[in-house]
């Protein structure tokens, strides 16, 4: 398994890049109806780096380019080993953030619904 801190320091590097798209979705993640559930970017989780991340939900939202290929071998293997892990994860495009993204907010918010805190608590 690759070095712990060599993990945490490239996750560090990730989160100072954003794209627009990723920068567009961590600022709705962090607000209105997710604000509460602890939503975390570029958190390591085995041997992968995961785009946004909530422990709550046991939820992982993976964003990719607008060229990627949703059905990579690699893209199965990060998906198989995340969800032998307990989590359940999301995968959507740049393209989808930046014109759906009401509908990709529906999506993420209905895996957290059952998750979400309480009128007073957070």
């Amino acid at each position: 398994m690759a070095n712990p801190d060599l993990k945490v320091g490239q996750a560090k590097s990730l989160r100072r890049r954003m794209t627009s798209a990723e920068r567009r979705l961590w600022t709705r993640l962090r607000a209105d109806r997710f604000f509460g559930l602890g939503f975390q970017r570029q958190k390591p989780v085995g041997p992968y780096i995961v785009d946004f991340f909530c422990s709550i939900a046991r939820l992982i939202v993976e964003l990719d380019g607008n060229a990627h290929v949703f059905t990579t071998k690699k893209d199965g293997e990060r998906q198989a080993y995340l969800e032998s892990e307990g989590y359940t994860v999301l995968r959507f495009s740049n393209i989808e953030v930046q014109f759906d993204l009401p509908i990709v907010l529906n999506r993420i918010y209905l895996q957290c619904e059952g998750h979400l805190p309480k009128d007073g608590e957070a």
